[in-house]
C-alpha cells in the first residue's frame, strides 16, 4: 500500500477500541488490538453509507445510498459532547468536483490581466491536508467512529470547537505565456463548495512562483535532463514515433513498428518542433502476425475453448462497510483518497510512484475507469476520482478505485496426529486497487489487508514492451530480440513507498524508533558445537545517515518500527515489521545522469523525521530538473535523530526486467512489493478467532468417531 500525496500515517494502538492519528499526508489511522488479537484501524467517517444487496452474483457492484445525518449533539457515555452533525467533508476526503471548480475559478480570477488568465494551465488541484491534530479532532468528535481518547484532556471539561478549520486546496499552475510555475493555496468553505454547487469563489491564501522548474506533462514523453539544452527555461518534450501496420484498425498494436533513428524535440510552450534529426536509416520492422492481443479472430487467431466460468458468490453480501471514503472490514478501519499523482490509504499512506514516469506525467491522471475492464470479482465498491485538466475543467474518472474481498487460500491449519482432529481456516483479504497506463506500460497498485494484521503493498506490471527496430540480421547486446526486426531493451522499474508510521501512538506522540534485524551464524565454539547455530541480531538506527540501508536476503534483513513505551505481555516493545519482497538497486555507474535527479534510488530504505513539506523523494518537480539530489539525499544530510520521534519510512523497491519472447505482444503480470507485519504488537495470533467456513463444518459433520479412531490406530 498508496494521497494527496502527502503522507502516510500508520497509527497502531493496542488499546481498545483503537487509536487514530492524522498526518498531513495522510493522517494516520490506527491498528488497535486487544489481548485476543483484535485488530482495528480507525479513520474518520464520511457522509454517505453503502447498502449492499443480498443477491450474491459475480461482479455485483455496491451502490451508495444517502445516510441520515442527525443535526444535534449528544453526550458520550463519559459525558463528553459528540458532534453527530459534523461538517459534510472529513478533513482527509479528496476534493469534490465542485471544490476543484471553486479553487480553479478563484485562482483564475486572481490573474492580473486577461492575458495572464488565458495563459494559465492547471497541472493539479488537490487537497492541502491539515495538520495531524486537526484530523485527530475530526476523528474524536465530528466523525464516526467517535474517539475522544485521541486527544489529551485538559483539567475540567473538554473544550470542543463547533467547527473544523476550512478545507484548503493546493494548485500547481503553469503560465504558458511567462513559462512560470506557481503554487497556490485556496481556502474553501462548505457553503461555496457543497451547498451552492461551487458557484462562489474561495479565498486565495498564498501564491508562490517556483523558479527553474517544469511541472508534469500530459500525453508527451518528457525531456529529462542531460545537459543545458534541457534546462527548464523551455518546456520540452521528446516524443517517440511509431507506425501502425493498419492505420484504420482500432485493434492494431500501435507499438509494433517503432520508427528508429529519428530524434525530435518539441517546444511545448510555443507548439513548435525545434529539433529534428534523422540519425540513422533503419528499415521499419516487417509486420508481425503475432503483434496483436485482442480476442480471437480480431488478432488473427483462435481463443482457447476449455476455460469454464468462475463465479464468486457472496449470498449474504460483502463483509465490508462503506461510509463515504471510510471503510470498515474485519477489525480494520481506514480512509481512501486520490490525487492526480497517487492513490493513498489513511491507514498508512502508501505513496507508490514510479521514479519519473509518474512524477513527470502524473500517475493518477493516467488511471483507468474500471468500467472499461476490471480484474475484480464478487461484490465490488468503486470510487470515482476528480481532477482538473490543463484548461481548468473538472474531469472525473468513474470507477477509478476498486474495493473488494478475495479468498486467499489457507490462513492457518493444524491436525493433531494423535487424535486425528484438524482445524483449518481460510484466509480472506480486502483489496483496494487501481490501474494506470503510462504510455506503453500498465501499472496496477494494490493494497491488501489481512485478517492476521498484515498489510501488503503490491505492484503488478503488465502492458506492452518498449521496443526498438533492428537492421536486418542485427542483434543488440542491451536487449532481447522478440520478433523479426524488433528488440526490447533490458530495463528497470522503481517505486517508492512513503510510510508515516505511528505504532501504538496517539496524535502528537513521538515514541517510535527503527531497529534493523539481521540473522547471523554463531561463531564456532562452545555455543555452536554442531556448527549450525544462528540468531537474530538487532541494531538501532539512531540517525538519518545511519538509516540509509539496503536489502540483504542472505541475512533475512528486515526492519521493525517499535514503540519505546508500550510493551506486550512478555515485556517486549510492540512493533510492526517492514518485510522486503524481491528488490534491486539501479544498474548504473555513480556518474549516471539520471542519478542526479534520482539519488534516492541508491538505497532501498531511508528513514527520516516527519516534516510536513518533505513529501517527494526526488523533489516535487523532477521534469527537466537540473538540480542535484533534491529530496531524500539532501534531507538526510541534516542527520536528525531517530530515537523517540515521529518516524517516516521510505521504501524503494524495483524490478530488473530482462525481456523474453513470452512478453510479446502483451506482457503477463510481474509482481513486486513488500509487507507490514505485526511484530510483538499482539499478545497472540489475531487470526485465531476467524470462524471455520461452512465447507469445513460440512466435512466435520461427515466424519465419524470410528473413522477418527481407525486413523489414530493406523498412525500408532
Amino acid at each position: 500500500m498508496a494521497a494527496a500525496k502527502e503522507k502516510a500515517s500508520v497509527c497502531c494502538s493496542r488499546d481498545a477500541p483503537a487509536r487514530v492519528a492524522g498526518a498531513p499526508v495522510i493522517p494516520m489511522r490506527a491498528i488497535a488490538a486487544s489481548p485476543v488479537g483484535k485488530v482495528v484501524a480507525f479513520a474518520a467517517g464520511g457522509g454517505e453509507r453503502v447498502a449492499a444487496s443480498a443477491a450474491g452474483a459475480s461482479g455485483a457492484v455496491i451502490e451508495e445510498i444517502a445516510a441520515v445525518q442527525p443535526t444535534t449533539a449528544k453526550a458520550s457515555s463519559k459525558g463528553i459532547p459528540i458532534m453527530t452533525r459534523a461538517q459534510r467533508c472529513h478533513p482527509l476526503d479528496p476534493l469534490s468536483a465542485a471544490e476543484i471548480a471553486v479553487a480553479v475559478a478563484t485562482v483564475r480570477a486572481a490573474g492580473r490581466s486577461p492575458e495572464e488568465r488565458d495563459s494559465m494551465r492547471f497541472v493539479e488541484a488537490v487537497l492541502l491536508e491539515p495538520e495531524k491534530n486537526v484530523v485527530a479532532l475530526a476523528d474524536a468528535y465530528f466523525f464516526p467512529p467517535f474517539q475522544p481518547s485521541l486527544l489529551p484532556r485538559s483539567k475540567g471539561s473538554a473544550v470542543i470547537p463547533s467547527r473544523l478549520p476550512p478545507r484548503r486546496a493546493r494548485l500547481v499552475v503553469y503560465n504558458k505565456q511567462s513559462n512560470e510555475t506557481s503554487i497556490w493555496i485556496v481556502e474553501l468553505s462548505e457553503v461555496h463548495a457543497a451547498t451552492r454547487g461551487g458557484h462562489h469563489r474561495g479565498k486565495v491564501i498564498s501564491s508562490e512562483v517556483v523558479p527553474d522548474v517544469q511541472p508534469a506533462m500530459d500525453a508527451m514523453e518528457c525531456a529529462g535532463y542531460y545537459n543545458e539544452a534541457d534546462a527548464p527555461s523551455r518546456r520540452l518534450g521528446k516524443p517517440l514515433i511509431f507506425c501502425r501496420t493498419e492505420s484504420d484498425s482500432p485493434m492494431e498494436n500501435g507499438y509494433a513498428r517503432p520508427v528508429e533513428g529519428i530524434y525530435v524535440v518539441v517546444d511545448m510552450q510555443n507548439n513548435a518542433v525545434i529539433e529534428f534529426e534523422d540519425r540513422k536509416l533503419v528499415p521499419l520492422p516487417p509486420p508481425d502476425h503475432l503483434r496483436n492481443y485482442t480476442p480471437g479472430e480480431t488478432r488473427g487467431g483462435v481463443d482457447r475453448s476449455d476455460v469454464k466460468p468462475l463465479i464468486i458468490n457472496q449470498p449474504e453480501g460483502p463483509s465490508f462497510r462503506i461510509n463515504g471514503y471510510f471503510v470498515e472490514w474485519q477489525k480494520w478501519n481506514f480512509r481512501i483518497g486520490f490525487t492526480p499523482k497517487r492513490v493513498w490509504l489513511s491507514i498508512l499512506l502508501l505513496m507508490l510512484m514510479n521514479a519519473f514516469d509518474a512524477g513527470e506525467d502524473g500517475l493518477g491522471k493516467n488511471a483507468h475507469s474500471l468500467k472499461k475492464g476490471c480484474d475484480c470479482l464478487g461484490y465490488i465498491k468503486y470510487f470515482d476520482a476528480h481532477f482538473t485538466n490543463f484548461t481548468g475543467g473538472v474531469e472525473t474518472i468513474e470507477n477509478c478505485v476498486c474495493l473488494h474481498e478475495e479468498d486467499h487460500g489457507i490462513l492457518w491449519k493444524h491436525q493433531d496426529w494423535r487424535t486425528g482432529l484438524a482445524e483449518v481456516r481460510r484466509s480472506r483479504r480486502l483489496t483496494v486497487s487501481f490501474i494506470c497506463t503510462v504510455a506503453n506500460y500498465e501499472y496496477g497498485f494494490y493494497w491488501h489487508f489481512y485478517q492476521d494484521g498484515k498489510i501488503e503493498a503490491e505492484v503488478k506490471l503488465t502492458g506492452i514492451l518498449s521496443l526498438g527496430a533492428l537492421m536486418p540480421g542485427e542483434s543488440r547486446k542491451y536487449g532481447t530480440t522478440i520478433a523479426p526486426g524488433l528488440y526490447a531493451p533490458v530495463h528497470q522499474h522503481f517505486f517508492v513507498a512513503r510510510i508515516d508510521m505511528a505504532v501504538d501512538c496517539k496524535p502528537n506522540e513521538a515514541h517510535n524508533q527503527v531497529v534493523e534485524v539481521n540473522v547471523k551464524v554463531e561463531s564456532a565454539g562452545t555455543h555452536n558445537v554442531h556448527n549450525n547455530a544462528f540468531y537474530a541480531e538487532e541494531k538501532l538506527l539512531k540517525s538519518e545517515l545511519q538509516a540509509m540501508r539496503d536489502c540483504d536476503p542472505s541475512s533475512a534483513r528486515h526492519w521493525i518500527v517499535r514503540n519505546t513505551r508500550t510493551v506486550n505481555r512478555t515485556g517486549q516493545p510492540t512493533g510492526y515489521r517492514l518485510v522486503p519482497g524481491s528488490n534491486c538497486l539501479p544498474l548504473a555507474l555513480p556518474e549516471a545522469k539520471f542519478l542526479r535527479r534520482a539519488g534516492f534510488l541508491k538505497h532501498n530504505l531511508w528513514v527520516t523525521q516527519y516534516k510536513s513539506d518533505e513529501m517527494f523523494p526526488g523533489g516535487e518537480f523532477p521534469n527537466q530538473n537540473p538540480r542535484i539530489h533534491e529530496g531524500l539525499p539532501t534531507w538526510v544530510k541534516k542527520d536528525r535523530p531517530l530515537e523517540e520521534t515521529d518516524i517516516v519510512l521510505w521504501y524503494v523497491f524495483g524490478l530488473t526486467h530482462i525481456p523474453r519472447l513470452e512478453d510479446w505482444p502483451v506482457m503477463p503480470v510481474e509482481r513486486i512489493g513488500f509487507m507490514l507485519v505485526p511484530h510483538g504488537f499482539f499478545n497472540c495470533s489475531p487470526a485465531v478467532d476467524v470462524p471455520p467456513s461452512s465447507s469445513d463444518a460440512d466435512v466435520k459433520e461427515a466424519e465419524s468417531p470410528k473413522a477418527i479412531q481407525n486413523g489414530l490406530i493406523s498412525k500408532l
